[in-house]
C-alpha cells in the first residue's frame, strides 16, 4: 500500500498528543518496517519543523525529520501539483496540496485524522488506526 502521511499524524507523534500519539507511532513504526512506499508532502516538512521546533529544539527537529527520510520519501511535487490542488472542491487549501503530493506520488490512501476535510479528495483518506487494520487483515 503506498501511503501519504499527514502532517497531523507526525506532530502527533513528535509532541505525544494524546491519545493520537499511539496510532502514530505504530503507523510510523510500520512504515519503517515494511517495504512499502510511504510519503510526505514538501509543504509537511516545513509546517512540522514550525510547529515542534520550538518545544524539542531546532536541531533535535532538523535530526528527526533527516532520520524520518531513511524510510519515508517527500512526494515528487511541481508546479502543476500546486495547479491540481488550487482546482479540487476542498475548503482547505492545506489539505488540497497533501491531495496533490498524494497523487504525484501514487498514494493509495493518506493517513490522516482529519477525515472531514477530505471528504472531497480524490484519494481516501484513513485514520492511522484503520490503516494499521487493514494492513494486519491483507
Amino acid at each position: 500500500m503506498v501511503l501519504l502521511i499527514d502532517t497531523d499524524v507526525l506532530i502527533d507523534f513528535a509532541l505525544d498528543r494524546q491519545p493520537h500519539s499511539t496510532e502514530a507511532s505504530e503507523l510510523l513504526d510500520w512504515v519503517e518496517q515494511r517495504a512499502d512506499p510511504a510519503f510526505v508532502a514538501w509543504h509537511t516538512l516545513s509546517n512540522f519543523y514550525y510547529l515542534v521546533a520550538p518545544k524539542h529544539g531546532y536541531r533535535s527537529t532538523r535530526d528527526f525529520l533527516v532520520d524520518l527520510t531513511r524510510f519515508v520519501q517527500v512526494a515528487p511535487t511541481t508546479t502543476e501539483s500546486l495547479r491540481y490542488a488550487a482546482q479540487l472542491p476542498m475548503r482547505d487549501f492545506e489539505d488540497a496540496l497533501q491531495v496533490a503530493a498524494a497523487v504525484a506520488c501514487h498514494a493509495e490512501v493518506i493517513a490522516t485524522r482529519n477525515l472531514r476535510d477530505y471528504a472531497r479528495s480524490p484519494v481516501r483518506a484513513r485514520k492511522p488506526s484503520t490503516i494499521l487494520q487493514e494492513l494486519q487483515s491483507s
